[in-house]
Parts: C-alpha cells; structure tokens; sequence
C-alpha cells in the first residue's frame, strides 16, 4: 500500500506537530515555570537531533525574540492576561520558548505543503 501525497503530507505535519501537543499538554501538569522551561528546551533539543532542518535555529530564535516582544505588548495593552508571570512580572517564562518553536513547525509545514 503507497500513501498519496496529500496523505504523506498530513503524516510528515502530524509529526512536526507532536512536540507542540506534548508542550502544550504539559502545561496544566508543570506548574513550575522554570521547570517546564527547562524540559521545553529539552523537548526542542532533541527533536532538533531527530530531524533539523537548514534555518531551523533562526526561525527559533527570531520566533522567541517576536513573541516574547508581541506578547510584552498583548499584555502590556490588557489585550491578554496570565497568572503565572515568572517572565517581566507579566507572562510565562516558558511561553515565548512555545511559541518559538511553532516558528519552526509552522516553517516545517509551508515547506511540506509547497
């Protein structure tokens, strides 16, 4: 049995998407913001040994920078609230790690679906 295009792209997606299901799912599980932080970076670390890709690391880091910036101004401007504020007094340390590496899946997956 061959798998069509369409269904080795939503299998290749899928796959990217596994370590931002496992972040986000530990979110409710952690509450220690440095902690999760820290098994976050662990997270990206080594799906970056299982699969890395040219510019990975900057879209990581441009990730991290954007949104640590954006979510500073979100929350600065009352747009969004949190109650675990271990970043500035006003957010998650771990989310910018978050959204730092959906950079990465997101680029992953307009790269698949070219």
């Amino acid at each position: 049995m061959t798998l069509k295009k369409t269904e080795k792209e939503i299998a290749r997606v899928s796959l990217n998407l596994i370590p931002v299901i496992l972040m986000v799912s530990l979110i409710s599980i952690i509450k220690n913001d440095y902690l999760l932080t820290g098994i976050y970076i662990v997270i990206i670390a080594v799906s970056f040994l299982i699969k890395y890709e040219k510019k990975d690391t900057l879209f990581l880091i441009l990730g991290f920078i954007a949104m640590t910036i954006s979510e500073y101004f979100f929350i600065s401007t009352g747009v969004e609230t949190f109650t675990r504020n271990s970043l500035f007094g006003i957010m998650p340390l771990w989310l910018p790690v978050l959204w730092a590496y959906g950079f990465v899946v997101m680029r992953r997956t307009v790269n698949i679906l070219k």
